[in-house]
């Protein structure tokens, strides 16, 4: 892959490349924007070719000739001057040695130990030395804090990517001095044909694209687990949702995130499982949500722009049963569960006292 290929972010790789052009680099970078919308590629690429010993630069517009002893590391994910920072690295600091801890935020002890004590350190092959660090949102005060010095004083080597998918989470000091680079959703139509491509039904494509919100890597990320015929049948049960069907419908909840869980964990490996299991439990509020949306849109006569077109009967039959009004309540239900979620309430009560109150 090179910068030419990224999908969908011109905006974004014309504020680097303007910089690149000018010779006016940044120090420190924030890459902003939802998870899955080419952030971290864009980082890696970027970084290839600032790395790149035989540059291609055409039209004031510079990338990887994807052929030199540089390009082909990277190809091989073993180059010396590029670091792939995230909080699942843990498990090889000093202090969370062999410890298989489920992580919430991201470690001091990874930004310490793969940050700070290796930044001063010369590169091997280039000019640079690059540190992309995953999910900077998760970063804790004291982990922020600690980055400050080499944010506003690093090494005249060193260039810093932290990508983020809420701004508004890290510390006004950090953001202050870092350069925000914004990648914005890509358009659903895209995404719809990107999946198409890769052989997922239409009808899934079209669902995983609205669900996604532009995100063409979640989606991608969505459309091969085992979530789709899970997202029908909970549909089919909200539909028609009586109190006395509260346990029945938590118990089908509870199996379906554990399939999707368990297919994801197969192809993640490096995110734990702890992880993934509040990234599902968030997804099944969202699916109800949307369905209470889709259910407004229909009863306002906007029917071309819902999310869940694969069921527009029961998506009708939500609408027949609920108000505008009762809707909106039932959707800030959905949303205020997925604060549960962070707040680790056991997952049963959570779909328990959330179905119960959208039965009522």
């Amino acid at each position: 892959m090179s910068l030419k290929q990224i999908y969908c972010q011109d905006r974004a790789i014309g504020i680097l490349q303007k910089a690149f052009n000018q010779q006016r680099l940044g120090h420190a970078y924030i890459f902003a924007g939802i998870e899955g919308v080419g952030k971290y590629t864009a980082a890696v690429e970027w970084a290839k070719m600032l790395l790149c010993q035989d540059k291609i630069i055409e039209n004031d517009f510079a990338d990887s000739c994807g052929k030199c002893a540089s390009c082909m590391l990277f190809q091989g994910q073993s180059h010396p001057d590029f670091h792939n920072i995230y909080k699942e690295l843990y498990p090889f600091t000093e202090e969370g040695k062999n410890k298989k801890t489920a992580l919430v935020q991201f470690p001091i002890d990874v930004i310490r130990e793969f940050v700070l004590d290796k930044v001063s350190s010369r590169p091997s092959m280039g000019t640079h030395s690059i540190y992309v660090i995953s999910e900077t949102e998760k970063l804790n005060p004291s982990s922020q804090n600690a980055m400050l010095k080499v944010l506003e004083e690093p090494p005249a080597h060193c260039i810093i990517i932290m990508l983020c998918t809420s701004v508004e989470k890290l510390l006004p000091t950090t953001r202050s001095r870092c350069q925000i680079v914004r990648f914005g959703a890509i358009d659903k139509e895209l995404v719809v044909d990107s999946l198409a491509s890769l052989g997922v039904d239409k009808k899934q494509a079209i669902f995983w694209a609205g669900f996604c919100q532009g995100s063409i890597g979640q989606a991608m990320v969505w459309s091969g687990l085992e979530a789709y015929e899970f997202k029908r049948q909970l549909i089919q049960r909200l539909a028609r949702i009586k109190l006395e069907d509260v346990l029945e419908i938590t118990d089908l909840i509870l199996q379906g995130t554990k399939n999707i869980v368990a297919s994801w964990a197969e192809k993640d490996s490096q995110t734990s499982k702890s992880d993934l299991a509040k990234r599902v439990q968030k997804a099944v509020a969202q699916m109800m949500s949307l369905a209470f949306a889709d259910a407004m849109k229909i009863e306002a006569g906007i029917v071309g722009d819902i999310v869940n077109a694969d069921q527009q009967a029961e998506i009708k039959a939500i609408a027949g049963r609920f108000t505008a009004e009762q809707a909106a309540e039932n959707i800030e239900t959905c949303f205020q569960s997925t604060k549960w979620v962070d707040s680790y309430v056991n997952e049963k009560l959570v779909y328990e006292r959330m179905l119960i109150e959208l039965a009522k």
